[in-house]
């Protein structure tokens, strides 16, 4: 079944919070996701691929070890921006391509408007940003269109997700990875997660109305 990991440490209990708080800020909603982010990049690329290199300290021959596959970050337009940085500081070397995906408010459906990978050039490993797993339906076209692109791995990674969102990928899914801090209560009558954190690109971006 689908892998499902989540974050059980105190620091991520204290970040979620402050990103889950009504009155922080945009500013202090950013730094918190990022944060968790942050936390969350360790585990999800634990399984990484690596290969025994040799080098020199400035004492003595060792060896060390280096990347063996590619990795691509998949920042989900427009929410999962904020998650890409602290991503890269861990993987400077990644490759970042971007999918944008809307939801239709009245069916909860995803759309694609925007879709950006090299066709002949499949990534080893994908991993998928998104703030939120929520119906699920997002990320789950994304994985299809992954696996079609040829990407031999993939693993998710939200902040938040509902148990409904978990037990569509589960269903669907049974080799990726999903990471995240929390699996919330339910999906309310809009889809909404509760308690959730509201709406995480409107947050981040500050463009509530």
């Amino acid at each position: 079944m689908t892998q499902l990991h989540v974050l059980d440490h105190p620091l991520a209990s204290l970040h979620l919070t402050r990103l889950r708080d009504k009155n922080s800020r945009p500013v202090e909603f950013r730094d918190a996701a990022k944060k968790l982010a942050q936390l969350l990049a360790a585990p999800a690329t634990h399984s990484l691929s690596t290969r025994r290199i040799e080098l020199t300290t400035p004492v003595a021959e060792t060896h060390g070890t280096a990347l063996d596959e590619t990795v691509s970050l998949i920042p989900i337009l427009r929410a999962g921006l904020i998650m890409v940085d602290p991503f890269l500081d861990l993987l400077p070397e990644s490759e970042v391509w971007h999918f944008g995906m809307i939801r239709d408010e009245e069916t909860a459906e995803a759309e694609s408007y925007y879709c950006k990978v090299p066709e002949d050039r499949p990534t080893d490993f994908a991993i998928v940003l998104d703030p939120m797993l929520a119906t699920g339906g997002t990320l789950r076209a994304v994985i299809h269109r992954l696996q079609r692109w040829g990407v031999k791995r993939i693993a998710v990674v939200s902040l938040i997700a509902s148990p409904e969102g978990v037990a569509a990928l589960t269903a669907e899914f049974p080799d990726i990875e999903l990471h995240t801090c929390a699996v919330d209560s339910h999906l309310n009558e809009k889809k909404y997660i509760v308690p959730g954190l509201g709406d995480a690109g409107d947050r981040t971006f500050n463009t509530l109305r």
